[in-house]
């Protein structure tokens, strides 16, 4: 379903080659006869009965023709990764409706060699493998699994060995008979137990991960795999298993504890997760010898707290692991079915984990004195199960690799730069945990709780530290606009029509009264705010679009010269009506500010009934300043304020204008800013929501969203009672 035909996902594989010796064709071929004798699931074939809904396994007796397919050859390694590869994807390989589940056969190199010779070879090849050829496995997944595997070669070094023939076992437990036992456990406890475990879990939720594309859960995958690997050092090997062992937890547990919180900080604290991990399902002593694939897939949900310190985070998966060993035997798809889930569409299933041990007899196998050793895949030929999936692979006989991980992604969702910089944050992350450095204090990160930890690279925060904000030698006096300007520019002209429109949407008017008894001189006060803007060249700027550029431009305005650089205007009020009449022009009037223009800070001195001296600004007064929010925000209010008291105070205002940082530099240096991780968080934010709609309000008229706007305003304003004011405030102090 979720793969295409043309494809296997299925194809488990291994690749002995010789190292020295060479092995009988005859004697293996009995041995593996042996083998199939015993382990019936290896002719076992699967048929679906339409009467009843039910997959039945049948055993066959074709083991009896076994042959070993026709040889294949390959000159160089590449040629040898090729076959390997196009095996490994075969469709065609096996059959689960026949039963034909194993596959043997021979890869010979080609070697150069007289023509003498080659009659000998011949036959040679007929009888024997060499130390020039490769000897090729191949199960299909639904009739092994990893301890199965290695069962599979005991007994195939047993019957090779020793020549031995199978002469019948009738008591032995085959998988048929424990399929027939499985069916009558009371799984009444499991269900249970399963459902209590994802109650109110939402099962078609993504983990918002970092993707360069987008799809469907229930889209078809090709299988093709980003991949990235991480080999830690032998320091940190040390560490994790000191950990291991001195919190008497599992290398299991922890490393599932490490992929907990790593998508904790990859998703963006997103704290409800569910992962899918792999159980060896062996749970009786009686099934540790069956051939067959036993692991089942049984999803892990953990509710992390951002609070919790790692160690109590490995505390808290150590607890889960130990109440599902209990119910892992309860098949996935009875859990799917009681939570009345569709398996296409379970987002927990494509994120996996998984942690394997290598046993140190896989790494050498001997037929007789014949040394067989397994062949490393080439990742590139690595089929990706899973959307997001990370293995880690202990193999305690490495002295260079004893401990690795590996993540495996969809070639659809992941580019591969994308998954080698996640491999690398993980890495960072476990740096952070068992890092030996003397200069970190791991006790403290291990109690510390664990939403301190970061997943931003060192070399990022490099990178942002040499970002610094500062003059910038080439720019005079022009450069592209902000964002934030391109932002407010773009909506006056599009969604407001500015050139139509009869109401201003970004005027910022300011309005001051004089405390009791004081007094403004309108000369010195003209003269302060000169020298503010002389220092504000934001205060100065004008806005301009270059058609031949195609895009926003800022241009600061030269003060060399004694013009005024802002607007002043002067009027009187009687009332508080008038007043707020005054206000409300400031703030909707469209020519009160013009971004082309030279003049873009607007000053309204308004006199009460005006009974002030002339030139003085009197107590009962108002001085409004008005900004284009293109230019200004509230924020800087504060600052014109504190530079407009000392300007006026002090009759000028310190400033070296070929060192003070403009704005202007602030929108140059945002301009060449890393937005990597910033893109991806916002692509996360934004995932699957539908942009165009509207939210569904009880509107009183229809409008469309490209439309645009006279900004006409209702509103309501409305006061909180003492009480309710405290129990917000309350509220935010103690959450």
């Amino acid at each position: 379903m979720r793969f295409p035909n043309k494809i296997a996902i299925y194809n488990e594989l291994t690749a002995l080659k010789i190292i020295q010796g060479s092995i009988s064709i005859d004697r293996l071929l009995k041995a593996i006869e042996y083998i199939l004798n015993k382990h019936k699931i290896l002719r076992t074939f699967l048929t679906f009965n339409n009467d009843n809904g039910i997959l039945e396994q049948h055993i066959n007796n074709k083991h009896r023709i076994f042959q070993l397919v026709p040889n294949q050859t390959f000159k160089n390694e590449n040629e040898l990764q090729d076959i390997l590869y196009q095996t490994i994807i075969n469709p065609n390989l096996f059959d689960l409706s026949t039963g034909r589940v194993f596959h043997c056969e021979v890869l010979r190199q080609e070697l150069i060699s007289n023509n003498n010779n080659n009659n000998d070879n011949d036959n040679d090849n007929n009888r024997f493998i060499t130390d020039s050829d490769i000897l090729l496995m191949a199960f299909h997944h639904a009739a092994t699994d990893r301890s199965a595997y290695q069962l599979f070669l005991n007994d195939l070094c047993f019957a090779y060995n020793t020549n031995v023939k199978w002469t019948g076992d009738e008591d032995l437990l085959q998988y048929i008979d424990y399929s027939v036992h499985e069916r009558l456990i009371d799984m009444k406890p499991s269900r249970e137990f399963w459902l209590l475990e994802l109650k109110d879990y939402d099962f078609e939720h993504r983990l918002s991960l970092s993707t360069d594309q987008h799809c469907l859960s229930n889209d078809q995958r090709p299988g093709l795999a980003s991949i990235a690997q991480i080999s830690f050092d032998k320091n940190i090997s040390k560490s994790f298993l000191n950990y291991v062992s001195t919190h008497q937890t599992t290398s299991f547990q922890l490393g599932m504890a490490l992929f907990y919180i790593f998508l904790f900080k990859l998703t963006q604290v997103q704290n409800d997760l569910c992962i899918s991990c792999h159980n060896a399902n062996r749970y009786k002593t009686e099934l540790q010898n069956i051939l067959r694939m036993f692991i089942s897939t049984l999803p892990y949900r953990m509710k992390l707290n951002c609070n919790w310190s790692f160690n109590e985070l490995v505390k808290q998966v150590q607890d889960k692991c130990i109440s599902i060993l209990e119910h892992s035997h309860y098949p996935l798809q009875n859990i799917l079915t009681d939570i009345h889930a569709i398996q296409s569409n379970v987002s927990f299933l494509q994120t996996v984990f998984d942690f394997i041990t290598r046993s140190p007899d896989i790494d050498q196998l001997s037929l007789d004195d014949v040394t067989l050793k397994p062949i490393e895949l080439k990742q590139s030929i690595e089929i990706a199960k899973f959307d997001f999936a990370l293995t880690f692979i202990y193999n305690p006989m490495s002295n260079d690799d004893m401990l690795s991980c590996r993540f495996v992604c969809s070639h659809d969702l992941f580019e591969d730069m994308t998954v080698t910089k996640i491999a690398r944050r993980f890495e960072y992350l476990i740096e952070q945990l068992f890092s030996v450095d003397s200069n970190i204090n791991q006790t403290d990160i291990l109690v510390s709780p664990i939403n301190k930890l970061s997943l931003i690279l060192p070399e990022e925060v490099y990178e942002m530290e040499r970002i610094v904000f500062c003059r910038q030698p080439d720019i005079i006096n022009e450069a592209l606009a902000s964002y934030a300007q391109a932002r407010i520019w773009l909506d006056e002209r599009i969604r407001f029509d500015s050139k139509n429109s009869q109401v201003a949407i970004y005027n910022m008017p300011f309005l001051h009264r004089l405390s009791s008894g004081g007094t403004l001189s309108i000369s010195n006060l003209r003269q302060a705010l000169q020298h503010v803007l002389i220092k504000h060249s934001a205060l100065r700027t004008s806005l301009y679009f270059d058609t031949n550029k195609n895009i926003l431009m800022q241009k600061i305005i030269d003060h060399t010269d004694s013009k005024e650089l802002f607007t002043f205007i002067e009027s009187a009020f009687e009332t508080d009506e008038d007043l707020i009449e005054i206000m409300h022009n400031e703030r909707g009037n469209p020519n009160n500010s013009n971004l082309m223009t030279d003049i873009v800070c607007r000053w309204h001195a308004v006199y009460y009934k005006n009974i002030s001296q002339k030139g003085i600004i009197c107590e009962k007064d108002a001085l409004i300043f008005n900004f284009h929010h293109a230019l200004f925000d509230f924020p800087s209010m504060k600052i014109f304020r504190e530079d407009l008291d000392q300007a006026y105070t002090m009759g000028y205002l310190k400033n070296d204008d070929n060192t003070t940082l403009r704005y202007l530099d602030y929108a140059v240096a945002g301009q060449q800013m890393l937005m990597t991780t910033a893109n991806a968080f916002w692509l996360d934010a934004v995932r699957d929501y539908e942009i165009n709609r509207l939210l569904q309000l009880p509107f009183d008229r229809h409008g469309v969203s490209d439309e645009h706007r006279i900004n006409r305003e209702t509103s309501v304003s409305f006061q909180f009672d003492n009480d309710l004011s405290k129990a917000f405030l309350t509220y935010i102090t103690y959450n």
